[in-house]
């Protein structure tokens, strides 16, 4: 199991300056992180953190893929993942989430930075995720055919138009 411990970054004990940490995703985080897209995966994570006084900028370069299901056959696809992202931190009174302004008590002056990776990890998957053509799982397809058949299987029976939206059609194309 993945100790999401070290994706804790303790800002106040930042340099100045620039500070490069990388980090490598695999199945153990996806479970530890036990959210609902993804499951399985391998992303490294990149990530370069400037701190000015207290003012912190947290400059993401994350690539990999990792395993989602097919929307149309349900079997796992491999999804890559290439995306950069920028959050800026500072330190406030109480936390709160702005786009990319976050704002962390000084007190402890610890960001979890898991959830945040991987939600940038999750708004760079498409909304639609199906196979290629050609490589969704044959059997699923078949049977996802036989009864998109039975569903529209009344082909044969001519259908009756209300008169009314007849005489609308015809108007429609007058103009």
């Amino acid at each position: 199991m993945c100790d999401l411990e070290t994706f804790k970054l303790n800002l106040k004990a930042l340099k100045q300056g620039k500070t490069p940490l990388q980090y490598v995703l695999d199945d153990s985080f996806f479970e530890a992180i036990d959210a609902p897209e993804i499951k399985k995966g391998k992303v490294n994570v990149e990530l370069n953190a400037v701190r000015n006084n207290d003012l912190f900028e947290l400059n993401f370069d994350i690539e990999g893929s990792v395993n989602i299901p097919c929307d149309l056959c349900l079997d796992d696809m491999e999804q890559p993942i290439n995306t950069k992202d920028r959050l800026i931190v500072r330190f406030g009174e109480e936390y709160s989430e702005d786009d990319e302004l976050v704002t962390l008590e000084e007190d402890p002056g610890v960001l979890d930075l898991s959830w945040f990776v991987y939600e940038f990890i999750a708004l760079n998957i498409p909304i639609k995720h199906v196979h290629a053509p050609g490589k969704c799982n044959p059997d699923m397809i078949e049977m996802l055919d036989a009864h998109a058949a039975n569903r529209s299987g009344h082909e044969d029976e001519e259908e009756v138009i209300d008169p009314r939206w007849m005489k609308l059609k015809e108007i429609k194309k007058q103009y």
